[in-house]
């Protein structure tokens, strides 16, 4: 089994920044690609963020230039450095993992974390 664990979510005002870390443990072959997504009250669960294994990445249109997505794979870790906050970015965060367990099928399996809450105030 997979546990990845998110931290970093808090309580911000307008315009502030926030850093978010989500590190990746258990059963670990390879991680392919890593990602954030968040979910606001009422809201459907979104990317904001996604990182392939070499480092390509893919940003949702509201966050271009004020969120960076990085990782560090000797780590199995993800992070989301979130600039110029917004109130409406206040939601659940929440990181995944494409993940092969063992080499011996090559299966990817994604797996998600409980989600960190970040809480934008105006």
């Amino acid at each position: 089994q997979v546990q990845l664990v998110e931290s970093g979510g808090a309580l911000v005002q307008a315009g502030g920044s926030l850093r978010l870390s989500c590190a990746a443990s258990g059963s670990i072959f390879q991680i392919n690609a890593m990602g954030w997504y968040r979910q606001a009250p009422g809201k459907q669960r979104e990317l904001v963020a996604a990182i392939t294994s070499a480092g390509s990445t893919n940003y949702a249109d509201s966050v271009k230039g004020r969120f960076t997505i990085s990782r560090d794979n000797a780590k199995n870790t993800v992070y989301l450095q979130m600039n110029s906050l917004k109130p409406e970015e206040t939601a659940v965060y929440y990181c995944n993992a494409d993940v092969i367990t063992t080499q011996t099928t090559g299966l990817v399996y994604r797996f998600w974390g409980q989600g960190t809450r970040v809480t934008v105030s105006s």
